[in-house]
């Protein structure tokens, strides 16, 4: 610790008394009787101290006057101050205030025109009404608020003017999550006999249909109390890098889905299907042609000649029981094999509820693998946020496919743009995920006209490869980036998180992201097909 002795040491030689100081001489006797001295010279040194005691006394005033003026000038700028602020406040809140009480009346004019062209029977138009009113409630409270904040003193509230109490807590969420009533749902046990299995074959379409495919396979091995064989990359797509297939025997703590590498493994080489019933008969067995049957033989199975078990159209399915392939399907033979049944419809609303129809531990079955769900969240967490609306815009090839149907579900960009507003001011999100394979002139033609009170809202597409973002780099280190079944499922992940999904009606994209969203608990009352309920304002004719 530093001493400060140099100070003490100075002290001491200022009160130290020289001792060998000579005191001055004692005046002389006539010294003390000598007359005062009046000479000019004395007057002159007299008059000079007085000069130095009265600027001295002139400053030390001056510098209470300062002060004192300088003080008493910033009490009165204070106060003028004050006085100012709590007026441009007051201002300030009343502009705010009649910008709201603006806006307010707007969406009271709009429920009032809803009501008016609303129908009674319809839930989702009664839910936009309930909707309406609450935001009016909830921005008259804000009105308040805005009128009362210039008299607010702190945080103290007079009791009378306790806006939180005005809702009592109530907070009215349009586009909530449906209740699943998973309580109710219906499942059975998938408990496989040993050494039996049934053989997944799917055909038909791209990968969506390929997954509703395995799913309802998932369902007749249930059913028939069979293990499932995926089938062979060399045959069908690459499973394992969309879906997490171990995933399955983990959620009902057995196994119950064998890759077809671990089949061939158990057989030893020699496959053969035992018995090969089809579901469909028409327009070919199986819905199955010598071409693929030969890639089949070609991986070293051989199979009995295929038989057709009923009379069935995939052009025309009808509605089939668990006990109707109970009575058509149950031998005994080891290895068995159905066709392609994505067109099956085998108790629908039994397979498609939330979480689908066999008993597991988990929120559905068939899930992107970990990878793609993690992709997915980090691009949200990049681009989207929490509250974010998903688009499957559908358009190649979608034209002559929905005008085959009657009525069409092809929209014109303007329509669709204005279906997608309505939505958008239903849900009240900032923000669209567009999943599209629409060309750049569709897409931008959209985003000009998907406006909402004089704001674009943003339509956002995950953009092309970019070093310096990291939201893929899971992708691109472990392989998986650039393959396009992988885009199209993590596509489908995103989607599937949003806060409400506007699907494609008639696509198996679609499809496969509502179960999903049923799967997660994610699905929204918000949630539809793009312009539900309407026909295209012009359809052109066929060819």
């Amino acid at each position: 610790m530093h001493n400060d002795s140099s100070s003490d040491e100075e002290d001491d030689r200022r009160n130290l008394v020289d001792q060998n100081h000579r005191k001055p001489p004692s005046p002389s006797p006539a010294a003390v009787f000598h007359v005062e001295d009046r000479s000019p010279r004395f007057f002159r040194r007299n008059f000079i101290y007085q000069k130095k005691y009265i600027v001295t006394i002139l400053a030390f005033l001056l510098v209470i006057l300062f002060f004192s003026v300088a003080n008493f000038h910033s009490v009165f700028s204070s106060s003028s101050f004050q006085f100012d602020s709590v007026t441009d406040r007051m201002k300030e809140s009343e502009l705010r205030a009649i910008n709201l009480l603006r806006r307010q009346q707007l969406g009271l004019l709009i429920a009032w025109n809803t009501t008016r062209r609303s129908n009674a029977s319809d839930p989702n138009q009664l839910e936009d009404l309930k909707s309406a009113l609450f935001k009016q409630i909830s921005l008259n409270q804000e009105i308040q608020q805005v009128l009362l904040n210039p008299h607010s003193m702190g945080n103290i509230v007079e009791p009378e003017f306790d806006l939180n109490a005005t809702l009592n807590g109530v907070v009215y969420d349009r586009c909530r999550t449906v209740d699943q009533n998973l309580s109710q749902r219906r499942t059975i046990q998938w408990n496989p006999r040993d050494g039996k299995f049934l053989l997944a074959i799917c055909v038909s379409g791209q990968m969506s249909n390929h997954l509703i495919c395995l799913e309802k396979h998932i369902f007749f091995a249930a059913l028939l109390n069979r293990a499932l064989v995926i089938p062979s990359s060399k045959v069908d797509y690459r499973y394992d890098r969309v879906v997490d297939i171990d995933r399955i025997n983990k959620c009902l703590g057995k196994k119950v889905v064998f890759s077809f590498e671990e089949f061939s493994n158990i057989k030893k080489g020699h496959m053969h299907i035992d018995k090969f019933l089809c579901y469909f008969s028409k327009p070919t067995p199986c819905y199955l042609d010598d071409e693929w049957l030969k890639k089949l033989g070609g991986l070293g199975v051989t199979m009995n000649k295929q038989e057709a078990v009923w009379d069935e159209d995939t052009r025309n399915p009808k509605n089939k029981t668990a006990q109707d392939v109970l009575g058509k399907f149950n031998y005994d033979d080891d290895v068995m094999a159905i066709g392609d049944v994505f067109y099956a419809e085998v108790e629908p609303e039994w397979v498609m509820q939330p979480g689908g129809p066999i008993a597991h531990q988990c929120k559905t079955l068939i899930e992107p693998n970990h990878l793609i769900s993690l992709t997915a969240q980090r691009f949200i967490q990049t681009f989207l946020g929490r509250n974010f609306i998903a688009l499957h815009f559908r358009r190649h090839g979608f034209l002559k496919f929905c005008n085959a149907k009657k009525p069409s579900c092809f929209y014109p960009i303007p329509q669709a743009a204005d279906c997608i507003m309505r939505v958008v001011e239903r849900a009240d999100a900032p923000i669209v995920y567009l999943s599209t394979d629409a060309a750049e002139s569709e897409t931008g033609l959209l985003q000009s006209l998907v406006v909402l009170n004089g704001r674009p809202v943003p339509l956002v597409m995950r953009p092309a490869r970019n070093s310096a973002e990291k939201w893929d780099a899971l992708l691109y280190r472990h392989g998986l980036e650039g393959d396009t079944q992988v885009e199209a499922m993590l596509d489908k992940t995103i989607c599937a998180m949003s806060s409400v999904f506007i699907g494609a009606p008639g696509s198996t994209f679609t499809e496969d992201i509502l179960r999903l969203r049923r799967g997660w608990g994610s699905a929204s009352i918000c949630d539809e097909y793009l312009c539900h309920g309407e026909e295209p304002d012009i359809v052109a004719e066929n060819e």
